[in-house]
């Protein structure tokens, strides 16, 4: 008896989730808008309330409210989405941070990738 050959798994890309922070709600939203016109984000979410931040800055430690942005891009777009952030931020440092995402729909993993094709 012939043994079982192990099909390929069709190819999906890698998409990143990277989130960010910011002081206002609003520059939360221009923040997400502004990345998703921009292709270099198929979507944005933000979170419903603010967080606290505690953080050290300038040799003190500081607390603040902040909005959470979630952003979903592709690994390929992930420095053009760095770059866009880092020029549309307003904090002199703001949080980048990639997350890869290891299992999700194929649906929705070609969706983001359709979505911030260049």
């Amino acid at each position: 008896m012939p043994e079982p050959t192990a099909s390929a798994a069709p190819a999906v890309p890698t998409v990143l989730t990277v989130l960010t922070t910011t002081d206002t709600e609003e520059k939360a939203a221009d923040l997400a808008r502004g990345a998703v016109h921009a292709r270099v984000a198929a979507c944005a979410q933000i979170g419903g309330a603010p967080v606290t931040s505690v953080y050290r800055w300038d040799d003190g430690i500081e607390t603040a409210r902040e909005w959470q942005v979630l952003f979903k891009t592709t690994a390929a777009r992930y420095a053009a989405l760095e770059a866009w952030l880092l020029d549309a931020h307003d904090y002199e440092t703001p949080e980048i941070i990639a997350t890869t995402v290891v299992r999700g729909s194929a649906a929705y993993l070609e969706w983001v990738e359709r979505e911030t094709a260049e």
